[in-house]
């Protein structure tokens, strides 16, 4: 089992520009860049793109996505289904973390739970925050809770993932 200590903030600050900020930051520079940057994240990642999530923004352990309300997110009760919150709140957990590890660590997801809080109608806004403990090892299990929030300001649904972390192969 491979044990990285990242001895300094410093030390972990320049593991932070990784791949994920890098390209973030790139297509920053163009009028659509966070739809161009959405969209390629949706095609990597084809089941978090049914619901058509928007990153608004993104930096090293912090993350702002938001989904519209649409029909295709929508149960019978005419809020929006459950299952599109949890994947909204993976989709920030996840970028939270990955932007925050280095380019030679993976995250996976291997748990999941939501409290949900009220009913979600409208634009939903996922945000997320995640700091890269001083230890990691090669199997480390890491917490990151995401909010939704409603356009009203108030939380509906709590996403608490837990991502495994480990070495690329």
């Amino acid at each position: 089992m491979s044990r990285v200590i990242l001895q300094s903030k410093d030390a972990v600050r320049s593991s932070r520009e990784n791949l994920l900020v890098k390209w973030w930051n790139r297509l920053q520079v163009f009028p659509a860049g966070d739809f161009l940057f959405s969209f390629v994240l949706g095609r990597i990642a084809p089941y978090s793109g049914n619901i058509s999530a928007r990153v608004e923004a993104l930096s090293p352990g912090r993350v702002r996505v938001s989904m519209k309300d649409r029909r295709k997110v929508r149960n019978h009760l005419k809020s929006i289904h459950a299952i599109a919150l949890i994947n909204l709140g993976e989709i920030a957990s996840g970028l939270a973390v990955l932007s925050t590890i280095p380019d030679t660590m993976r995250g996976i997801l291997c748990g999941i739970e939501a409290e949900y809080v009220k009913k979600a109608r409208g634009k939903l806004t996922a945000t997320a925050k995640f700091e890269l403990p001083s230890e990691i090892d090669d199997h480390s299990s890491v917490k990151v809770t995401a909010e939704l929030i409603d356009e009203a300001g108030e939380i509906v649904t709590r996403v608490h993932a837990t991502w495994l972390l480990g070495y690329k192969k």
